[in-house]
């Protein structure tokens, strides 16, 4: 179960129903990608301790980060970008470090 939906990540993205749904389905593979992201250095599915009927309601930096990191693949479709007369990498994952709180640690 996705701890961000589809509409959440939207309006994180400022894209509104004029845009229509056409990137729906890619909108909806980053997600699943970023929370499987987030979950390897948790140490657990974040949808089997947070959200379900007799769980706490998921936490809201677990959300956040799973938003930040799917808007930016979403933003960020390669590896590098190329312009202006440089080429950058594009570095952007998740650390250990910003799991550190016990409520966080598997």
């Amino acid at each position: 179960m996705a701890i961000v939906d589809l509409g959440q990540l939207k309006a994180h993205l400022n894209i509104t129903d004029l845009l229509g749904d056409e990137d729906d389905a890619l909108l909806s593979d980053k997600l699943d990608a970023a929370q499987g992201h987030i979950e390897r250095p948790v140490g657990y599915k974040i949808d089997s301790r947070f959200g379900g009927a007799d769980q706490e309601p998921v936490p809201p930096s677990l959300a956040q980060a799973v938003l930040m990191l799917a808007a930016w693949w979403y933003d960020q479709r390669e590896s590098a970008v190329v312009g202006s007369g440089a080429t950058l990498e594009v570095k952007f994952i998740t650390s250990a470090d910003w799991f550190t709180d016990d409520l966080f640690t598997a």
